[in-house]
Formats: structure tokens, sequence, C-alpha cells
């Protein structure tokens, strides 16, 4: 195994970090293009170059991968045509929905926010935390501290409007990183254009998000007839949202990470092996990135020396240290700092590995993952329209 964890993932075929801006650059950008003075928005704005415009509607599309729509562009004239010339972004690590969404909403790296994957350690109990669930988490403020971008553009004058279902007003995940705006609630993807459409017929940010492409691609695969037709259902609405905008409105469509198929033939289960349990405590994380708490009196490196020998080329296992000194985290806060795996793995290949001891059953049978550092997984797509 090379040494550093960069190297290790060049080795492994990874490819983090992409270069150029990241999806936490998308709302500073889109307020950027509202007028919003704040440094940080001037320099996202030009980034992604955006346009001035006093009416901005952002799409976030789970799970659509920059790498997965060009594959599946048959699905989506709409989204095709936009393609060329088109920016491509970098997701976070873990690639996945709470930790993206963190650097989506509030500009900051996952060691800031404290979004570090689908489950973490939360240090106060010891106990297995859900980011998504938000089930074994402190309150929502408490544990992501970083004010979010919305916030930070209705504190300088700004309407702010976030679309998306009913159970999403209020969640401990909508608290942690996407409060600040008035929120309208509305179930199918049709609904929530209607909703946007009529938002944004005064000068402001508008937020719509999508989640069932996601939602296909865990259950189908990416590959599968089924995200096809997922892509294409979300492809029609949104080209009919762009018809029906205000002419001169900024439209920007972007996701939060990519997803790959499974290999069946590469699924470890801690649980049920050994020498991946030895020594392990508590495994956090997704089935593609996992932060491993020792037990007391283990030693971390003993732990990599045995999940690099099982998993061999499937996975890059660094000790902590390695992590937080290549960055991959970005600058991590003190009281966030614990929360981080005392071991942290990123899988290669289309290998995954779940622990049944505290994970679903389920888990082990997702058919489209995501979560490490294929550009299947971090390269999301940016694509801008004026209409």
């Amino acid at each position: 195994m090379v040494g550093s964890f960069h190297a290790a993932c060049a080795e492994a075929g990874l490819v983090w970090p992409l270069p150029g801006p990241g999806i936490g650059d998308v709302l500073a950008g889109a307020g950027g293009a509202l007028g919003c003075d704040d440094p940080q928005a001037t320099a996202a704005q030009q980034a992604l170059a955006l346009p001035a415009a006093d009416r901005v509607v952002v799409v976030m599309v789970d799970g659509m991968g920059r790498t997965n729509l060009a594959e599946r562009a048959g699905h989506a004239p709409f989204l095709r045509r936009l393609l060329p010339g088109s920016l491509t972004l970098s997701s976070t690590f873990p690639s996945t929905t709470a930790t993206a969404l963190g650097a989506f909403g509030t500009g900051a790296p996952p060691g800031a926010t404290g979004m570090l994957g689908y489950t973490v350690l939360n240090p106060a109990t010891g106990a297995l935390a859900n980011l998504v669930s938000w089930t074994g988490v402190p309150p929502a403020e408490q544990w992501q501290r970083q004010p979010t971008w919305f916030e930070r553009l209705v504190a300088g004058g700004m309407t702010v409007t976030s679309v998306g279902p009913q159970r999403f007003d209020g969640s401990g995940l909508t608290q942690a990183v996407l409060r600040g705006a008035r929120y309208v609630p509305a179930e199918t993807l049709a609904q929530r254009v209607d909703q946007v459409v009529a938002a944004a017929r005064s000068p402001g940010l508008v937020y719509l998000y999508w989640g069932e492409v996601d939602k296909t691609g865990h259950q189908a695969g990416p590959g599968s007839l089924a995200w096809g037709e997922q892509l294409g259902a979300a492809d029609a609405e949104l080209a009919r949202l762009a018809r029906s905008l205000r002419p001169g409105t900024l439209l920007v469509i972007t996701a939060d990470h990519g997803m790959l198929d499974i290999d069946p033939a590469a699924r470890w289960d801690v649980a049920t092996s050994p020498e991946l349990a030895r020594g392990v405590a508590l495994v956090t994380g997704e089935p593609r990135a996992m932060h491993l708490h020792v037990e007391d009196g283990t030693d971390p490196q003993q732990v990599v020396t045995r999940w690099r020998e099982v998993l061999g080329a499937n996975a890059v296992v660094v000790p902590k240290h390695d992590a937080l000194a290549a960055g991959v985290f970005g600058p991590v806060d003190a009281h966030v700092a614990p929360a981080i795996g005392d071991v942290v793995v990123a899988m290669a290949r289309r290998a995954t590995v779940a622990d049944t001891r505290t994970q679903t059953a389920e888990s082990l049978l997702m058919l489209g993952v995501h979560g490490s550092l294929t550009e299947h997984e971090t390269a999301v797509p940016l694509l801008v329209t004026l209409t």
C-alpha cells in the first residue's frame, strides 16, 4: 500500500479531489448572481461563471452524477442540451447526501459541519447517530454550527424559498444544512415545479430538491431501465420548469453525488468477517465510505493492517491522522474531530462493506451505491441556463 492517502487513492483508481469548484460553491454563487456582495459569494459566482440575475432557481437532483447523466443522456433531452461546455463540480467525501448537502448548504467542508456520513458516532453518547433521519443526534444547530447560505442571504435582505416534501419541513437534516428559507411543501415533482414557478415570479432565490433519482438508483442501480425512466421523468419536468419561468431567470441544476452499480461478488459484512470485526467497536458512514472506531486498547494501525489484508485493492484504508493530513474532510473543528473514525476507509472498484451488527440487512442488498471517490460518485454537473 502506498503511504499517503492521495497516492493510495491514485493507485486504487480514485479521483479525489477533482480540480476546480465544488458543490459548496453553488449557493454562494447563486447569491453572487443575485447581487450579494459577500466576497465568498462574488468569488463563487466568478468561479461558476454565473450571470447576474434578479431571480435564481437552484435545483438539486439527488444522485444524478455527471458521469451517470452522460451515460444515460438519451433519456434526458433537456439536460443533454445543457451538458456541452458545462462545469463539473466535485462532491464531498463521503460522497453522500448528508455530507454533500452540508457543504452545499453552508459552503463549509465536512470537518466544519460535522456532516461526516449517513451515520456517525455521537461523541456525547458513544452511540451510532443517523444524519438523514436525525436520530441519536443533538439539535441541528448544536451539531451543525456553520451558518447556512439561506440564513446569510436572508440576513442580507433577499427572499429565499425552499420547495420540497412536507416531511422535510423542519426536519433535523433541513434545519442542519438548509435552515433559513421559507419552506413550501409539495410532494410530486410536478407540484414542486408549479410552486417554484409561483415563487420565482418575485425576485430572490428558489431552491428545489428531488430525491427519486437517487432512490431508484439504490433500488435498481443507475444502469437499470428504471433509473433511465426516472431520469427521463425528471428531465421532462425540468424542461417544463425552464419553459415556465419568467424571462431572465437564472436556472441552475446540480446534484449532490453520483452512483455506481454494485459488484455482488465484492461485498463484505463486518458482522460475519472476524478479521474485519476484530478490534472495531463501531462502524459508521456507509458501505462505500467508513469510519472505524476501534475498541479501547486497540492500536488503530493493527485494524488498518487487517482491513488492508482482507480488502486488498478494493479499498484505501488509512489511520485517522493520514486522512486528516490529506485534508479529506477539510479543516476540522474541535467539536467535530471526535466523530471522525480512528481508521478511515474509501472503497475502490465496485466493492462495499456493511456491518449488520448495526445496519439493516437491506444495506447489503442495494444495487446502486455511492460514498467513495470514483468519478461516478464524486463528479456532479453544473447545468446553467438563462431563460
